[in-house]
């Protein structure tokens, strides 16, 4: 699976693969370990494999944006985000919604101009020991990324009673749900490509307050 670099060449769809959670060893991290193998191993892309220690940053204050701009953790997060072509969230679910610390990062990113998530591909998968598999957090983070012209990929994933889910060798146990979780992220992976190389299928959504477009802001648009 490729792109086109600036000189015209072929070049491997550059994905983000973020683990949203800041404990070391949490079941997202391995599900973002995993989802990071498959994008190169069965996508054939290139994974940016990044863990949310690696970007720390303060609660969002806009007193303290004001006085000192953005923190370097907000700033690395972006910096990684425009090199990327798509983005894949492995998130968990705290009392039934998004992170703190994931919403924290968004709403700091979100400061950055250009804005960073508009036009983004993004594909949202979760892994907790609930029997949900924390499919109603990804449900909540759908709401921020989706208003600030993020493309969330319909389908999304997530791994219920995680703790008994994966194999010594990183895989998930259930072999029908490991294969549901390769065509997850290479038809995501797909369609990030289409979108990226073939300019004729690109779909804009102009809803961000922030944007600078000839559309009204608060229109749906498509070019």
């Amino acid at each position: 699976m490729s792109t086109e670099t600036a000189s015209g060449s072929p070049g491997p769809l550059r994905v983000l693969v973020l683990g949203a959670s800041l404990r070391t060893d949490s079941l997202n991290a391995r599900l973002a370990s995993l989802v990071a193998r498959l994008v190169r191993d069965e996508a054939g892309a290139e994974a940016d494999h990044a863990h949310m220690r690696e970007f720390p940053m303060p609660l969002y204050d806009g007193d303290a944006e004001a006085a000192e701009g953005l923190p370097p953790g907000a700033l690395a997060l972006r910096d990684r985000l425009a090199a990327c072509d798509a983005l894949i969230i492995s998130s968990p679910e705290y009392n039934a919604s998004v992170p703190g610390v994931l919403k924290n990062a968004v709403d700091w990113v979100s400061r950055v101009r250009p804005q960073p998530f508009k036009d983004k591909h993004a594909l949202l998968v979760s892994a907790s020991p609930s029997m949900i598999g924390g499919n109603r957090g990804l449900w909540a983070l759908r709401v921020p990324l989706e208003h600030l012209g993020t493309r969330v990929y319909p389908d999304m994933f997530s791994l219920a009673r995680a703790h008994e889910g994966f194999t010594a060798g990183g895989d998930l146990a259930d072999r029908a749900l490991h294969e549901r979780l390769v065509e997850a992220v290479t038809s995501f992976l797909r369609l990030a490509e289409a979108d990226t190389r073939y300019v004729c299928l690109r779909r804009r959504w102009y809803e961000f307050l922030g944007d600078c477009t000839d559309a009204p802001v608060t229109l749906r648009a498509q070019d």
